[in-house]
């Protein structure tokens, strides 16, 4: 691949939808071809008249008020600001930042023809794992893009795409491309494949080419490595590997002479102590499934700077032996903490019900022996999910400056009106159906709750097709 730029000239004469973005973004990388319609253009535009909610702890929400943006950022909010652009009527609307969620195997959305939630040998685990290794890149970006599109739809703006099914470089590249396709904001985390032997080291050499020829780009996507399982067997641990510490050293030294972070599951018992015995936990390390932490392994995660990210769907349907999600503990702790989805194979992504579900088991384990507040939930999907990925001073809040990653959520739906304090709404009455618009980086990319510019039909066809064709491959589930 090589590296080539366009004129606005070349631009203009419209060779490709590739060209048309990056002559809007100044530069090309050496990156895979677009192979969706080009994106919305950014433009300058208002929203008016919503309950603006700005998780900015400087800047009041406002129960009526208006949000500037142009040029992808937020210029100004305020009530009734005096400015001639297009406006959106968000009259009976929630406007906030976009939901970041913070782990998503994005690679797994094609399984769900397959999973079973009640049947063992055809679970997330088995059938991830047997049709994972017979995934060709084509596969891997029809099911990242099925699983994006989902995201948008729900309110998600920014995800952490933990790929631990990297079969190639190739397939590395079709998982990113079919982000910048649909436009969302994240990091990919670049991982080992399905089937791959614990004592084979991580690809680095195909890391570093992802880096090479991916990063920088235009700020939209970053780079990291999820890590396999460290020490004891976990859940899903036979099918998703187990390193030893010297092999964990190997895999992440690395990644950190990189310059790229790492995440790694915890859904086993808690390796915190070997980790830090052996000197690897830091603030470019994100555990994922807080469940089994003890106060001593707080404190060091906190003294360290290391952050956890909690998927509540799937946590809660785990076995007690497994442990419970420790949410109220690394609040009080001072652990970052955040919210993340998992997998959509046999749950969908729901950002409201997943912090419905955090509240509801909190206050069965703990209640107000730790204050936990429905507004700091709301916190937990957006700014705190920005803290985890290192992407606070770009989205997370409604701040003039930042990128403009918005949602608006209709207050007025049924489910939902009358609505008193908009965080308790959000909380305990939000669904994804509620979610009106979706703006990333100043794109509209739904509106009304619809696609602007998504072909809905091709998108559902080529994900089914790539399901079909995978079990024919695999003779198995019938």
């Amino acid at each position: 691949m090589t590296v080539s730029h366009m004129s606005r000239r070349a631009m203009l004469k419209g060779v490709t939808a590739l060209g048309a973005l990056a002559a809007e973004s100044g530069a090309v990388h050496a990156q895979a071809p677009r192979r969706t319609a080009p994106l919305p253009l950014r433009r300058e535009f208002v929203i008016r008249n919503a309950t603006v909610l700005t998780m900015d702890a400087n800047i009041a929400d406002l129960a009526r008020g208006d949000v500037h943006v142009r040029d992808g950022a937020i210029v100004a909010i305020g009530p009734r600001l005096n400015v001639r652009a297009r406006a959106i009527d968000a009259n009976g609307m929630i406007c906030m930042p976009g939901i970041i969620d913070t782990h998503w195997h994005l690679w797994t959305t094609l399984f769900r023809p397959f999973v079973r939630a009640d049947v063992d040998e055809v679970g997330y685990f088995p059938v991830s794992n047997r049709l994972g290794q017979l995934m060709a890149p084509e596969d891997s970006y029809r099911s990242v893009r099925l699983g994006v599109a989902e995201a948008l739809s729900a309110g998600v703006t920014t995800v952490h795409n933990w790929a631990h099914n990297v079969r190639s470089p190739e397939h590395a590249t079709a998982e990113l491309t079919a982000m910048r396709d649909l436009g969302i904001r994240g990091r990919f985390a670049y991982g080992p494949a399905q089937g791959m032997p614990d004592d084979q080291a991580m690809d680095h050499a195909g890391l570093a080419r992802i880096k090479r020829e991916w990063m920088p780009n235009d700020g939209m996507l970053t780079l990291g490595i999820c890590s396999r399982n460290v020490g004891a067997m976990s859940i899903g641990g036979a099918a998703r590997g187990t390193l030893t510490i010297e092999m964990v050293k190997k895999d992440w030294e690395g990644a950190r002479a990189l310059g790229v972070p790492i995440t790694v599951h915890t859904s086993g018992p808690s390796p915190i102590m070997q980790l830090e015995e052996a000197g690897l936990l830091g603030p470019d390390l994100q555990l994922v499934h807080p469940l089994l932490t003890t106060p001593e392994e707080r404190a060091i995660l906190k003294r360290r700077g290391v952050s956890y990210s909690t998927a509540p769907t799937g946590e809660a349907r785990r076995p007690a032996a497994v442990g419970v999600i420790q949410l109220g503990e690394l609040l009080e702790a001072g652990v970052k903490a955040s919210l993340s989805t998992d997998h959509t194979t046999n749950y969908n992504c729901d950002p409201f019900v997943a912090m419905r579900i955090l509240f509801a088991l909190h206050q069965h384990r703990i209640g107000n022996k730790i204050p936990l507040a429905v507004k700091r939930l709301v916190q937990l999907a957006t700014l705190d999910g920005a803290v985890d990925l290192g992407i606070a001073n770009k989205t997370g809040s409604l701040t003039p400056g930042k990128r403009a990653d918005i949602i608006l959520v209709r207050a007025n739906d049924i489910n939902m009106t009358p609505v008193g304090d908009p965080y308790e709404a959000l909380v305990s009455l939000a669904q994804p159906g509620n979610v009106d618009t979706v703006i990333v980086d100043g794109r509209i990319l739904r509106q009304g709750s619809r696609f602007t510019g998504l072909d809905h039909a091709r998108l559902v066809r080529e994900a089914r097709e790539a399901a079909m064709a995978l079990r024919e491959k695999a003779k198995w589930p019938a």
